[in-house]
Order: C-alpha cells, then sequence, then structure tokens
C-alpha cells in the first residue's frame, strides 16, 4: 500500500495520475496547506523542505520526497513509463519539468492569477517566461509524440498537470498546435481522469 501526503495542486497530481497509471494501491492523506501543515513537525520529518508530496511505502516502510523522486521510484518499482533504454532522456525532460517548467508556472501562478496587480514586474516577468515555455514544449512536441519521444513517459505525468492550469495562464492553449494535441491526447487516458480527480469531488481536466 502506498500513501500519498498531499495536497490538490499540479505536484499531487502527478503522482496520484502515476498511481493510477500504474494501477498500485494507494490511499491520500490531505495535508492542508492553507493551515500550513506542511510545517508540522512530523511531516518535515519525512518532508525536510516542509514541501509535499511525500509517499510513505508501507510495503517497506519507506518514505520519498519530491516529485521527481517519487515518480522515478514508483517507476522503478513498476516497470513502467520509465524504460531503461530511454532513461537518460526521460531524466532530461523530468529534470527540466521539476527545475524550470514547475517552478516558473508556479511564479506565474502567484502573480497573475492569485496577487494580481501587486507587481507589474514580477507580472510580466512570469507571463512572459510562461510564453516561452509553452513554445519551448509545443517545439517539442512538433517533432516528437511525447516529451521523450515516441512514448507516454513519467515526464509526460510531470508536466501535464501543470499545462492543466492553463485556463490560470492566460496565454492561450489552443495557438500551440503540438502541445494543444499531447494534451488532449493525454487527457483522455481514463488514469490521468481518475488521477486528476485527487480527492475524489469530481474535479474534471479542463478543456483546450
Amino acid at each position: 500500500m502506498i500513501e500519498l501526503l498531499t495536497a490538490n495542486t499540479p505536484n499531487g497530481k502527478k503522482i496520484s495520475i502515476m498511481l493510477e497509471e500504474i494501477k498500485f494501491d494507494f490511499k491520500v492523506t490531505k495535508i492542508n496547506i492553507n493551515k500550513n501543515e506542511q510545517f508540522k513537525p512530523k511531516f518535515k520529518k519525512i518532508s525536510p523542505f516542509s514541501k509535499i508530496p511525500v509517499i510513505i511505502d508501507h510495503s517497506n516502510n519507506l518514505s520519498i520526497f519530491e516529485s521527481g523522486a517519487i515518480l522515478i521510484y514508483l517507476g522503478e518499482k513498476s516497470g513502467k513509463f520509465y524504460n531503461k533504454d530511454e532513461r537518460i532522456v526521460i531524466n532530461q525532460w523530468l529534470m527540466g519539468q521539476v527545475g524550470y517548467v514547475g517552478p516558473m508556472l508556479g511564479q506565474h501562478h502567484q502573480f497573475h492569477h492569485y496577487n494580481p496587480g501587486k507587481s507589474e514586474f514580477g507580472e510580466n516577468r512570469y507571463f512572459k517566461i510562461s510564453e516561452r515555455i509553452y513554445k519551448e514544449l509545443d517545439e517539442r512536441l512538433a517533432i516528437s509524440n511525447f516529451l521523450t519521444g515516441k512514448n507516454y513517459s513519467i515526464a509526460d505525468i510531470a508536466t501535464f498537470p501543470w499545462i492543466a492550469r492553463h485556463e490560470w495562464h492566460d496565454i492561450g492553449l489552443k495557438k500551440f498546435k503540438h502541445l494543444s494535441r499531447w494534451y488532449k491526447e493525454i487527457s483522455k487516458r481514463d488514469a490521468v481522469i481518475k488521477g486528476y480527480d485527487l480527492l475524489k469531488k469530481g474535479e474534471e481536466i479542463p478543456k483546450v
């Protein structure tokens, strides 16, 4: 049994989608980040940076923090979506997501969605970076079915929930033909539909 300790965020959805894809039994333990539960000593013990998500694999009493590390662990454990022959490419696109795509889109959320009007510099900076991310992903997907090639991988699973907030970004996903194609294709996967609804409240994936 895998226990997923998380909030309903793109980083949390990465892991619930992966768990649905590999068909592992799991339960969700909600961490209320609006009430600073991530800073409680019990949680900090398994997440040194007080970040969600974390998993606990109760089959071997192992806890893992950082979403990229969790995806690698689950890919290795299940033997799915982390092909041994493609790991150099997968790791590059996965690290690009955790170190660039997620953090930059996250800053765009803070300035553009949550706190509009507080910093013109911040809004302009992260809008431009986010727009560039869309363009870069679109360029990659113009020559590749998925981010790492012909096969769906943990890099796609990591990136998808961030693009699923495209309505927050106000960039216009429809303008990016190849990124839109990728997004629509992944949106139809049963495991993605189930995993996106992290808290089982009927949350649906936004349309293009």
